[in-house]
């Protein structure tokens, strides 16, 4: 046995690192998703990003995908940011008693909302007093969430949350939370990585 396999064997295995969780639900938006999960891993790594529902049973997403959410509520490590992807499952999904509870528990952690994800936080009440982007058609929606403006159809950053509209903004989305995660530098190196120049 070498000294380096003694000195191995010996240490303790390396702290996780920071995750965030996104809520997911039969009719998520798997471009989101997709999207969402790339920027964390690259950032962070495996792990770095954990899909959570009230249930393990699989699910089946917007496009006809099947996907199984890695951990439940109860067994996700306590999340360093959330991102909400949207869907047309969003609006009964944001009805989920747990799911509200969760977002409400969770409000002050930096949180990215794609386009009908925006109604996850409205439902929760985390939505009251900002000012939001979001979907163009939710604009009126959204005002009944106690909100202080809607630019809908825009990229809107209130704080540690951003809101935008529906799709590829979910990069912006994504990488607005790895930023706070995993520092400006991290998320500036994936937006590199996967080719995206911010205007």
């Amino acid at each position: 046995m070498t000294p380096d396999a003694v000195d191995t064997a010996g240490a303790a295995p390396p702290e996780p690192g920071p995750v965030v969780a996104i809520p997911v639900y039969a009719g998520v938006s798997e471009l989101e998703l997709g999207v969402m999960m790339t920027v964390c891993r690259l950032c962070g790594g495996e792990g770095a990003a954990l899909t959570v529902n009230r249930s393990r049973a699989s699910i089946v997403t917007a496009g006809g995908l099947v996907s199984t959410p890695h951990v439940l509520y109860a067994a996700l490590p306590e999340p360093a940011g959330l991102l909400l992807p949207g869907g047309p499952g969003a609006a009964r999904a944001s009805r989920d008693p747990l799911l509200r509870a969760f977002l409400a528990a969770h409000a002050a952690l930096p949180t990215g909302a794609v386009g009908s994800g925006t109604l996850l936080c409205g439902e929760a009440g985390t939505l009251t007093g900002r000012v939001v982007g979001g979907p163009a058609g939710l604009g009126d929606t959204l005002w009944g969430f106690g909100v202080a403006g809607v630019q809908a159809g825009q990229v809107v950053t209130d704080g540690g949350l951003m809101t935008t509209p529906s799709g590829l903004p979910a990069l912006q989305a994504a990488l607005h939370v790895a930023a706070r995660v995993w520092g400006e530098a991290a998320a500036a190196q994936a937006a590199d990585q996967i080719g995206y120049r911010p205007a």
